[in-house]
């Protein structure tokens, strides 16, 4: 079988409070991506932290011609930050690692040898995930909404760790809104997905940023943002309990024909009442989320804002009296073009 040329690849790096990390992150991924790679570029995303991350990522944008800094203006969320990454990264192939080093640089070989078998979509997924039990039934929550919002058989395996061909993005070039699931998104261009397990090591610095509780948000914005279920749920729950309101009907005729009385109790109505309210109450909070995310929607809420970006020692500010999509559009090309003159 004949060896595919090498790829070159763009690392995307969403960063959020992990200033002792970044150094090491790239000592490491550099080795790796001039093995494996014909070029690349390694793209900091730095999502609002409140330590020095970004002072960190000017410096190592200033001693390394191929690493990117990208500051927004605040914190937008994890999948916010890596769509703006994709949106800057130049070359054919995009990795998106986490900044927290859990996911080893050594292990990208493998997610662009699983490209080269022809998939488009690659998860590194984990051997032995080193999170605590709370954070591991949030993952397993998220996975399942998300396998409900994907279609896809690979949900359940998907990680952070990916690599992803950038000819899918045109899928979601106009995507707009201040709800991001990239897993989703790549299903709309996409159904060849992968997966390979890969080592998950323990985390050297600091804790997670992600909690149950934001895992369970993220899953709920991913099944009323990108999926009508809970809406066929509302109905099916409005069918069965008006199925159990005929029945109940049915028993209170039955029971008079038979004994010649009403069924007595103030405890059957009040119950019958709160049950069949309840769902009513059930249908109408599923349909005002969806409302909500329309509201959001027609506010055109940009998924980010770039405050600046840090390329070759130079730094390219944001800030102009433009709208908030242009401005993003110009500042991630003035980066691009910038890279392509490097």
């Amino acid at each position: 079988m004949r060896e595919m040329p090498a790829p070159a690849v763009s690392v995307i790096v969403p960063v959020y409070n992990s200033e002792p990390n970044l150094a090491l992150l790239v000592e490491r991924l550099n080795p790796v991506l001039r093995v494996h790679t014909s070029s690349f570029e390694v793209i900091f995303v730095e999502d609002g932290s409140r330590d020095s991350s970004w002072n960190v990522i000017q410096d190592l944008a200033n001693r390394y011609s191929f690493i990117v800094g990208i500051r927004l203006m605040r914190n937008y969320g994890q999948h916010n930050a890596l769509l703006c990454g994709i949106r800057a990264a130049r070359y054919e192939v995009i990795v998106t690692i986490d900044d927290d080093l859990q996911n080893p640089p050594e292990e990208i070989p493998a997610l662009l040898k699983k490209l080269d078998e022809g998939y488009d979509v690659a998860y590194g997924t984990p051997r032995e995930q080193q999170h605590g039990f709370l954070r591991n039934i949030a993952s397993t929550i998220t996975k399942i909404a998300l396998q409900s919002a994907m279609g896809a058989e690979t949900a359940r395996s998907v990680s952070a760790f990916r690599a992803f061909r950038a000819s899918l993005r045109a899928a979601f070039v106009d995507y707009r809104g201040p709800y991001v699931s990239i897993d989703v998104l790549l299903t709309w261009g996409t159904n060849r997905f992968a997966a390979v397990m890969v080592r998950h090591d323990a985390r050297l610095h600091g804790k997670s940023n992600y909690t149950f509780a934001s895992l369970f948000r993220h899953a709920i914005n991913m099944m009323t943002g990108f999926s009508t279920i809970p809406l066929r749920v509302a109905s099916l729950v409005g069918f069965a309990f008006t199925a159990f309101g005929g029945i109940l009907l049915l028993f209170t005729l039955i029971r008079y024909l038979l004994q010649g009385t009403a069924v007595p109790g103030f405890v059957f109505l009040a119950s019958t009442i709160t049950i069949l309210s309840g769902a009513q109450l059930f249908a109408l909070g599923i349909m005002g989320e969806y409302l909500a995310r329309m509201h959001f929607r027609m506010m055109d809420k940009p998924s980010y804002a770039v405050m600046s970006c840090a390329t070759g020692g130079e730094i390219i500010a944001g800030g102009q009296d433009k709208s908030a999509l242009a401005e993003n559009e110009e500042l991630l090309r003035a980066v691009v073009t910038r890279r392509g003159q490097a």
